[in-house]
């Protein structure tokens, strides 16, 4: 099972990717875009998402993921961090990242 730790390396492995802590969470941005908010201690995260996928994870697993204040209307998708394997988190991760770094910046990535 995943952990902080590992979401913070996935997240910050990603082009252009960087750490800021914002409301006193730890926020991963791309160009200063959000793309993910992992809660301070590490056990939580809301993840940017699509709206199709997020009304495909809430139904497959809804004690692992959910509608996160705020930003749930927008599609994003809170995850319980140890609940989801490193693998499904560095898709779910690698996935907002796509949606928010800018289209030549995911090309680039695409083409290594």
């Amino acid at each position: 099972m995943a952990s902080g730790e590992a979401l913070r390396a996935i997240a910050l492995a990603l082009p252009e990717a960087h750490e800021r802590e914002t409301w006193g969470n730890a926020t991963f941005r791309v160009r200063e875009k959000i793309f993910v908010i992992m809660a301070a201690d590490g056990t939580s995260a809301s993840v940017k998402a699509t709206k199709d996928e997020q009304t495909a994870l809430l139904a497959e697993d809804p004690e692992t993921f959910t509608h996160p204040a705020y930003v749930g209307r927008h599609g994003w998708v809170g995850v319980d961090v140890a609940r989801v394997g490193e693998e499904h988190l560095r898709e779910l991760v690698t996935e907002a990242w796509r949606l928010t770094a800018p289209k030549r910046v995911v090309r680039a990535f695409d083409g290594e």
